[in-house]
This record gives C-alpha cells, sequence and structure tokens, in this order.
C-alpha cells in the first residue's frame, strides 16, 4: 500500500535533508501522495512534501529545510478512501498521537463498528484511522486484533513512546537501525542508508546464512547494525532514556482440534472463501495472479462470485507452457478475463542489473515476480491476489515429503566419521549425514551453498567474522512435520517470499495481497492434527481436496513447479548471460573477499542446476556490493 520511513535523534536536531532523502528513495512505493510529520517531542508540525497532491499542500506548508529530533515520512498508495482522509502521517484528534502505516487491515470495518460503539466518531473511510483510533481504546493490544498486513510506526507523545510493529507472518517489510544516538526505520533498507548516520558496511553473518538458505535469516541482513523487525512484534522506545524493548503478540498455536477430514475440508473451503473477499475490498481494480497451479487458480476461482469485474493474468516465461494451458482452463472454466505477458531472455537481460539491484540482498534466481508487477501496472491494477503461503500452510515443498526417511536415516550420522574420501560424491554423502537437527534438514532443501561450500569459498580474514554455528536461528526443533513447518513459516515465508514479493510489487508500485494468510485460516490450520495436514506421500493433501470442487483435473494433477525463470538452461545456454556472469565474477574476485581458485572451480565446472545457483549467488553478491557500496 505504501512506503513508511522515519527517525528520532536522541541527543541533537538534525536537518529534515534526512527525512527527504529517505522518503525519495522509496517513491516508488507510494506514487500517489507523500506526507511529513516532524516534533521536538512534546509537539509536532505536518508538513507536505513536493509530490503531496495540490489539495495536501494547500493544506500543510511544503517541508524544506527545518531541524527536529523527531521525523516521519510517507508515500502513499491509494487503495483505500482515495481521497486527502486517507492521508498520512495521520493525527489524533487531540495532535499527540502520530501514526504512519503501510498495509491494509482486512477486519477495519468490523473494529471501526466496535470503536463506534464505544463512542469514537471518525473523519475518514480509511483502515488507518482505525489503527488510530485503536490505539487509543486498546493500546498495544490491539496488535492481536488486527487480520492484515501491516508496518506501523507511531508516535505517541503523551506517553513519550514510538512505537513499530509488524503483522502476524511479515508480509509487510520494516527495518531499523539503532546506536546510541538515532534510530531509523523505514520499509526497505534503501531508505534507511540515505540518513547522515548510517554508512553501510558489510554483515558478513548475514551474508553467510544468505549464501546457505537463498536469504539472509531474519533479524539479521547483510548490512551491519540492520535489522529487520520480526513478525508478530512490536519495538517500544523510550524518548526520555532511549531504552528499547520488544515484546510478540503471536505465536504458533499449539492446541489441536479433533475433527474428521471432511470437516476440515469444509471449514477450509469456508474461511479461505471469507478471506478472499475480505481481500478482494478495495477503490481501484482488482486483479488475480494466476501461475497455473492450485494454489493461485483456487483463489482466483474463489473470486469470482465475490467480484464479478475480477480478471486475473498469468507471466508466461521458457518451458511454462503447461502453466499457461492450466491457467487458461480455469479462466474460461469460470469465465474471467485472462491477460497473458511472454517473457522473453532479452527482456530478462535488459532488466537484469537493475532488477537484482532493487533486491537489498544478494539474490539467487531470476525475478519474474517484477515482471509481474509491471504488467499489473500497465494493465491499471493496483491490487493483485497472490497464491503464496498455501504451500507454507499446506505441506506443498517437496522437501517436505523427504522428512519422513531423514528421520529415519539421521539414526546413522556417525557414517560421516568414517568418510574420508574428498570427492564429490563422499562429500554429498558426508553432508547428508551431517543434518543433526530440523534446522539443518530446512538448510539442506534450499539448494543454496553447502557448509563446506560456504566455508571455503570465503577468504579466511571474513570467515573468522562469521560464526558459523548458527543455534540462534533454530526453533523448536519438534522431530515431526510440526518442526519443519515452523522453519518454512519463518525462513521460507517470513524472511524470503514475501520479503521478495514486496519489493518486486512496490518497485511499480503495485499491492500484492494473500488470502491464505488470513488469521482465521492460519490458526485452523495450525490446530488440525497433523496427519491430516501432512501424509508424506502427496504435497497439499488437504487444499487438494478443496480445490477438486473448483479446478479442472490437469490443475489438480500438475507437479509441483516453483514460479521463476529457468536460471539453469539460461545460463548454460545463452552466450550474453555467460559473458556478463564472467566479467561479474572478475570484478568479484579484485575485492579479495572469496578465494578466487574456488570461484574458478565452480564456473569452470557446473555439473548440476545447483552449481549454477552457487555462482549465481556469486554474481549477485557483486551487483549488490556494486549498487549499496560504490555507488551510494
Amino acid at each position: 500500500m505504501c512506503g513508511i520511513c522515519g527517525y528520532y535523534s536522541f541527543k541533537k536536531e538534525i536537518s529534515s535533508k534526512n527525512i527527504l532523502e529517505m522518503n525519495k528513495a522509496i517513491q516508488h512505493r507510494g506514487p500517489d501522495d507523500e506526507g511529513f510529520w516532524l516534533s521536538d517531542g512534546s509537539a509536532g508540525t505536518s508538513f507536505s512534501g513536493e509530490d503531496s497532491t495540490q489539495k495536501i499542500k494547500e493544506i500543510f506548508p511544503v517541508l524544506n529545510e527545518e531541524n527536529s529530533q523527531l521525523a516521519l515520512g510517507f508515500r502513499r498508495l491509494s487503495i483505500l478512501d482515495l481521497s486527502e482522509k486517507g492521508h498520512q502521517p495521520m493525527l489524533s484528534d487531540n495532535g499527540k498521537i502520530t501514526i504512519t502505516f503501510n498495509g491494509e487491515i482486512y477486519n477495519f470495518k468490523k473494529l471501526r463498528k466496535e470503536l463506534e460503539d464505544l463512542g469514537y466518531q471518525f473523519k475518514s473511510s480509511s483502515d488507518t484511522e482505525v489503527i488510530l483510533k485503536s490505539y487509543e481504546e486498546w493500546g498495544t493490544e490491539m496488535f492481536a486484533r488486527f487480520d492484515g498486513m501491516f508496518a506501523i510506526a507511531l508516535i505517541d507523545l503523551n506517553k513519550s513512546k514510538i512505537i513499530l510493529a509488524r503483522d502476524r507472518v511479515g508480509l509487510k517489510p520494516l527495518f531499523y537501525y539503532k546506536n546510541k544516538a538515532i534510530i531509523l526505520w523505514a520499509s526497505e533498507i534503501k531508505s534507511l542508508l540515505k540518513n547522515e548516520y548510517l554508512n553501510p558496511e558489510i554483515n558478513w553473518q548475514g551474508v553467510y546464512t544468505n549464501f546457505l538458505f537463498q536469504t539472509t535469516l531474519a533479524p539479521e541482513t547483510c548490512f551491519k547494525g540492520v535489522f529487520s523487525l520480526e513478525p508478530a512484534s512490536f519495538m517500544t522506545v523510550d524518548l526520555n532514556d532511549f531504552t528499547m524493548t520488544k515484546e510478540f503478540y503471536w505465536n504458533f498455536p499449539t492446541s489441536k482440534n479433533n475433527i474428521s477430514e471432511e470437516e476440515a475440508v469444509l471449514k477450509i473451503d469456508r474461511l479461505l472463501s471469507q478471506s478472499v473477499q475480505e481481500q478482494l475490498y478495495a477503490d481501484v481494480p482488482v486483479a488475480s495472479m494466476m501461475s497455473g497451479g492450485i494454489d493461485s487458480t483456487l483463489i482466483t476461482a474463489q473470486s469470482k462470485p465475490y467480484k464479478d469485474d475480477v480478471n486475473a493474468f498469468t507471466i508466461a516465461y521458457p518451458f511454462s507452457e503447461d502453466e499457461i494451458r492450466n491457467a487458461s482452463l480455469v479462466a474460461e472454466k469460470i469465465k474471467i478475463p485472462h491477460h497473458i505477458k511472454k517473457v522473453s531472455d532479452d527482456e530478462i537481460l535488459n532488466q537484469l542489473i537493475e532488477n537484482i539491484q532493487h533486491f537489498e540482498e544478494p539474490y539467487s534466481s531470476l525475478e519474474v515476480l517484477m515482471n509481474a508487477a509491471e504488467y499489473a501496472k500497465n494493465l491499471g491494477f493496483k491490487v493483485v491476489l497472490s497464491g503464496n503461503g498455501a504451500d507454507e500452510l499446506f505441506a506443498g515443498y517437496s522437501h517436505s515429503l523427504k522428512l519422513d526417511k531423514w528421520l529415519l536415516m539421521k539414526n546413522f550420522n556417525f557414517v560421516r566419521n568414517f568418510i574420508f574420501t574428498k570427492d564429490d560424491f563422499s562429500q554429498k554423502v558426508k553432508n547428508y549425514f551431517s543434518q543433526d537437527y530440523m534446522f539443518d534438514f530446512f538448510r539442506q532443501s534450499q539448494v543454496g551453498m553447502k557448509l563446506l561450500q560456504a566455508k571455503n569459498v570465503f577468504k579466511k580474514e571474513f570467515y573468522n567474522q562469521i560464526n558459523p554455528n548458527l543455534k540462534q536461528f533454530h526453533l523448536s526443533e519438534t522431530k515431526d512435520y510440526n518442526g519443519l513447518f515452523e522453519y518454512d513459516m519463518k525462513y521460507s515465508l517470513s524472511s524470503h517470499h514475501v520479503f521478495r514479493d514486496d519489493l518486486s510489487a512496490m518497485k511499480y508500485g503495485v499491492e500484492f495481497r494473500y488470502p491464505y494468510l488470513s488469521n482465521a485460516l492460519i490458526d485452523f490450520v495450525l490446530a488440525l492434527p497433523e496427519n491430516l495436514r501432512f501424509n508424506g506421500i502427496q504435497n497439499k493433501p488437504l487444499l487438494r481436496r478443496v480445490a477438486q470442487k473448483y479446478l479442472p483435473s490437469e490443475v489438480l494433477n500438475m507437479p509441483k513447479r516453483g514460479f521463476s525463470f529457468p536460471l539453469a538452461y539460461f545460463i548454460k545456454n545463452d552466450k550474453k548471460i555467460q559473458n556478463f556472469i564472467s566479467e561479474n565474477l572478475e570484478s568479484l574476485k579484485k575485492r579479495n573477499f572469496f578465494n578466487s581458485e574456488i570461484i574458478d572451480d565452480w564456473w569452470k565446472n557446473q555439473k548440476d542446476e545447483y552449481g549454477y545457483v552457487k555462482i549465481w549467488q556469486l554474481v549477485t553478491f557483486e551487483l549488490w556490493y556494486q549498487k549499496y557500496f560504490e555507488n551510494q
């Protein structure tokens, strides 16, 4: 929906050039309006910006150079209440509470009715005002009431507090940096880097986890001192003594329901339909992004009864013919307009550097979602329904089908102590029998670098800055599917997929929404007996049962495939991309972060698609470094 940023300089006032530059860095997130709020800690003043609407400029002066300790910046993508009444930063009636908010609260109408019954009056029809009034009534207990996606920055001058918060599963990002003099926060790291107090430095620990997992494990980032606020948490900063506390307002429920499979299927169908209905609500056109698999086609099929003018679109890339055919089948069956965008090799190449560098960490695939967001924008859609979250919630990943075998084979992990040969096969076997924890099993499934590969590629002086013992990232470690589910939700979904989704969509001022990740659906599925959620034989067994009512057999029986460009094929067969890789690897070697002989060996001796992933991780590290450390 939007982009937010802000800072509190504890020791002295600083120039508003900081907030102006921070806000400008995320202007792509909100092309429709912008706003600012500055404060000395006791009272605040609202300002417009160069990109504010004309009406807002008539109400508030345009911010030029001012000094202040507190500052909020906001970029607006208008989805609900398109009028100036939805403008942010939004203030309480007494001017003592100010909020900036990125996201959507899907149950805001219900909450508004509760608040109206308590005597509150509203000036707008926005969910932002509902959050503001909710805080006045319930304080931080309001976060547990919200069903939606959100990143919130709230200043309470009455209580001298800053409150930063994120939704349950981290659908909307919020990054922060704090030292003894200042705290900064923003929707994207590139905004933080525009503040005078932050000079970017590499966090090698973050890079290490990025290489192992194809994403940096939150709350770490690849920038030293920059952290991701964890999902389902809120952080409070005291304006008087600059102390900081963090609390979690939700965790995975542990109680189980005794329910039959038939009852579970009916309830999931109903809850998913309700979620789709709620998330279709917008004051702008809505489309559904269909990849041709079960997840996205199911929510598209469930959309039609609630929004007759809903559209669907599909991104076509090499070898995606089955997906296109299945998506078209569903669109024809439910009689909705279906748009298809073919993405060519040349198109990917032309946007390659810009798209990779938009991500704020090394990234190990070629991103099709940016093409999807750009296409949605060109079609006139600001809101797009996504099937993301279904794989995590319903055991959709192929690695889940290997879980039972691993739980058996880990009893023989002592075998690794008797493997002394160094050939590739021996190293693979040794690596397999080195998975002692569910965390290791999850890591192995992410097809990034293996432990020994990551260790060998770093120069010793940089590897010595890394703690390879990653136990701080371990979760409950239960020896069943639920243990794997926790890793899929926290590190596959929250640290990786929705982070990728947000940056891809908001680059083009488009909002992705996730019907599979409503509060009610998550709570219900998590309370089901494990044998209903996971059978070890077929992925997404429950969701398949739900989908039988809506989808043709061609979709139901299609093998699981990721929604991404065929990276390995592209690298293996395209001379231009091969030259591009060679040039960037040569540049990377000159930096002396990594061992050149290892890089050369990996590039010259590609054996499988995972070998190409390792190379691409190094290339994207080089592009990330160029963007954030050379071109600032």
